[in-house]
């Protein structure tokens, strides 16, 4: 298992566990939700949930009856996610799964991608997904998009400081973000890079979803999020437009999925 020093001092912080569950995270929490509800095969049925976390995904999925397994190279995230009822939490690598071949109905990479900033390491990942998921089963990835710096923080303010700008426009331009306040490297993908990607690991016709169009950059939807008519309408709005080319590379972040072909 292999994590860089910094990755681990970020997590270490325990910000992990409330992103999703909290405030605008929470768009993309449940249009995640949304779209993986849609793409599944039914429950029951085996879900790898790699980089899972503290378990945010793995608590509903459980609950909709299926069958899950996570793995984090975060001490912390398995610490957390072992006290989920039902779940399985182990620490792994998404570039050596510890699971034998096609024992997965589902291998959900919700994480990893844009940790890995080589695109070898990227690689990797997704062909040991692939080899983790039986033909026919589901590989869903997601990404950060390329721009989602930039807009993210104009939307908060900081672009106005010089080391947030600068990494921001670098992200924009070559796709590696050296986050000056969270202090790790990450990668920030095209749309069609990540099919690229996908096909080049054995995973051809990928579908993508756009997760949260531009209502994350809405300095009100906390409070459409708050309100549960409010919130239906915006996920409503979000889906009829979630796979518009035009508009994928607004979201900041992407949901790219394919199945293992037999």
């Amino acid at each position: 298992m292999t994590v860089t020093p910094e990755v681990l001092t970020y997590y270490a912080q325990d910000l992990e566990h409330d992103r999703l569950r909290e405030g605008r995270g929470r768009l993309e929490f449940w249009r995640t939700q949304d779209v993986l509800r849609r793409t599944l095969p039914p429950p029951p049925a085996r879900v790898l949930d790699v980089g899972g976390g503290t378990g945010v995904h793995a608590e509903w999925l459980l609950a909709d009856g299926y069958e899950v397994t996570l793995l984090d190279p975060v001490p912390l995230h398995v610490e957390r996610a072992a006290g989920v009822p039902g779940l399985r939490a182990a620490l792994g690598d998404a570039r050596r799964l510890p699971v034998p071949d096609q024992g997965a109905d589902a291998v959900l990479l919700l994480g990893p991608l844009y940790h890995l900033a080589e695109r070898a390491d990227r690689m990797r990942a997704l062909r040991e997904a692939r080899r983790a998921v039986r033909p026919g089963g589901l590989v869903a990835a997601a990404t950060i998009n390329r721009h989602a710096a930039v807009l993210d923080t104009v939307h908060l303010g900081t672009y106005l400081e010089e080391p947030q700008r600068e990494a921001a426009q670098a992200a924009a331009a070559h796709g590696v973000m050296r986050s000056p306040r969270r202090g790790f490297t990450a990668y920030f993908h095209q749309p069609d890079e990540v099919c690229a990607e996908f096909a080049d690991a054995g995973l051809p016709g990928a579908a993508q979803y756009g997760l949260e169009g531009a209502f994350w950059l809405y300095g009100d939807v906390a409070d459409w999020l708050d309100d549960p008519a409010c919130r239906t309408l915006l996920l409503d709005a979000q889906r009829s437009m979630e796979s518009e080319p035009s508009l994928l590379g607004v979201s900041g972040h992407l949901l790219t999925v394919a199945r293992r072909e037999s």
